[in-house]
């Protein structure tokens, strides 16, 4: 049986930057279970895109449900990992904020 649209999660593209480029990734996931909680980590649906992570300009997307994305971008500014933006699909948040 399929899922009805309304029923499904929507996500949300959060391209960020930072200048620590070394264990980028634990430092998100310990700035989100610092903030959020493991309970609220699981239910942002945080997703790191390795193939979308440029360590030469250290930037990268992460994909969120979207009633997380202002929470996650608080998390990640304790950390200090600074959002660029936030788009609806990975296609326009490459396009528009990474630049290809």
């Amino acid at each position: 049986m399929k899922m009805l649209p309304s029923l499904k999660e929507r996500n949300r593209y959060l391209v960020f930057e930072t200048k620590k480029k070394k264990d980028i990734k634990k430092n998100i996931w310990k700035g989100c279970l610092d903030f959020l909680g493991e309970f609220g980590c699981g239910e942002a649906g945080l997703w790191f895109l390795n193939d979308k992570w440029d360590e030469k300009k250290g930037k990268g997307i992460l994909k969120v449900n979207n009633k997380y994305v202002e929470k996650v971008r608080l998390a990640l500014s304790l950390n200090n990992i600074h959002t660029i933006g936030v788009s609806g699909t990975l296609k326009k948040a490459e396009k528009k904020f990474i630049g290809g």
